[in-house]
């Protein structure tokens, strides 16, 4: 008798199933005998391009940022609704003049908001060169005008250059340093930004003041006061200074860092000539002359240094002298400046004026800020006297090394 098929139980194959093939079973029993391999677009190729974007809108320039890392059709779209007008209206806020809100909060939003921007340009970003980023991202940014050197009318009240500065700190952070050589002669090439600098630093001192303070704030809003790692800052701020000769070196770091006046932020070049010199009027070229002393670098040595602030005396002889003092560097500094200076004259009457006029210049403003200080008529935040304790404690230093050297050659002769 023929005995009946049973067909109610499943017939196991005799070949087992390879895990690919499993895991392709398991998605077609659950997405129905029609399935197709997912794309790099995932399950939002169903979605038109307009219902994309539309949701793009509720979400976060940190969220998009993070979408932005799914596949390359993702990034795509992305960068496709950056350059739309709905995109760009969104992403690039411009309330760069908005002082309403208290404590500065506005400005900390604005901020937070382009760090987390250049962020998503750099992941949207990240598998073009170089030279194809920047181009592209000098695009969408192009329409922004308070990004652009000479483009804000009320530079000392706008936030435009900072957080252009934020954005690209963001974008380059972790960049090697061919690549960041590229970003900073892309950005001289954008604003001519060399020129401008050969145009004020060939000029009289204080001649282009507009052009000077456009200088500064470009170059501290942009490159320079972003950057929470000192190599960083040094790289950059070398990358200005060292394609100058050291005289323009000088005037360049004066410009970036000297003091300004309060009332529209102007370089005041006369400062350290004819008033003494207080503690902020040199904390800002104090601090950028010892960023570059520390620098983990070869392109600048001690003897470097040393010279930069030697050109930078010719501002002020005691400049160096409150430097050496504020800042903790070794008076001996001073010391060989002073030697070279003294090179330059001919016979010893002349050193014995200069010297003698050095300890005058000395004598007198001490006695200029001792009279300011026993006359009594000071405000509650002066420093007066704490400027008279720096600038006494920097003669007696600066004289002690002289008194060593003297020593030391007469011991040795």
């Amino acid at each position: 008798m023929a005995s009946r098929i049973n067909t109610n139980f499943t017939l196991i194959p005799n070949q087992k199933l390879r895990r690919s093939n499993r895991q392709t079973s398991c998605c077609s029993k659950t997405l129905g005998s029609g399935f197709q391999p997912i794309s790099t677009f995932g399950n939002f190729k169903a979605l038109p391009l307009e219902i994309f974007q539309i949701i793009l809108k509720y979400l976060s320039v940190k969220d998009i940022s993070m979408l932005s890392m799914v596949s390359k059709t993702v990034s795509q779209h992305i960068i496709n609704y950056i350059s739309t007008s709905s995109g760009s209206k969104r992403l690039l806020l411009q309330d760069f003049h908005n002082l309403e809100l208290p404590d500065r909060r506005q400005d900390s939003a604005i901020l937070e908001h382009y760090r987390s921007l250049g962020l998503l340009f750099k992941r949207c970003t990240l598998l073009l060169p170089t030279k194809e980023r920047l181009k592209y991202i000098h695009k969408i940014l192009t329409e922004v005008s308070c990004f652009k050197f000479n483009g804000c009318a009320a530079p000392m009240q706008c936030l435009g250059l900072t957080c252009y500065g934020m954005f690209l700190q963001t974008l380059t952070a972790g960049w090697d340093e061919l690549e960041c050589h590229r970003v900073y002669n892309f950005l001289c090439e954008l604003t001519n930004l060399c020129r401008k600098m050969q145009m004020a630093v060939c000029s009289k001192p204080g001649s282009a003041r507009k052009l000077e303070l456009r200088i500064r704030l470009f170059c501290r809003n942009v490159l320079l006061d972003h950057w929470t790692h000192r190599s960083d800052s040094a790289f950059w701020l070398t990358r200005i200074l060292k394609p100058w000769p050291m005289v323009n070196q000088a005037r360049l770091l004066y410009i970036i860092f000297g003091p300004i006046s309060p009332q529209d932020g102007q370089v005041v070049w006369q400062k350290m000539i004819e008033e003494p010199t207080d503690e902020f009027s040199l904390k800002g070229l104090a601090d950028a002359i010892k960023l570059l002393y520390d620098a983990s670098t070869k392109e600048w040595t001690a003897d470097d240094v040393i010279s930069l602030v030697d050109e930078l005396s010719e501002f002020g002889i005691m400049f160096e002298k409150n430097v050496c003092e504020k800042e903790l560097y070794c008076m001996d500094w001073t010391v060989k400046m002073m030697q070279k200076v003294c090179k330059v004259f001919s016979t010893p009457v002349e050193r014995n004026n200069f010297l003698q006029n050095v300890a005058n210049a000395f004598a007198c403003v001490i006695m200029e800020m001792l009279q300011s200080i026993m006359s009594g008529d000071r405000d509650e935040d002066d420093r007066s006297f704490l400027n008279l304790f720096h600038l006494v404690h920097a003669q007696a230093n600066f004289h002690k090394e002289v008194l060593y050297l003297t020593m030391n050659t007469s011991l040795s002769a």
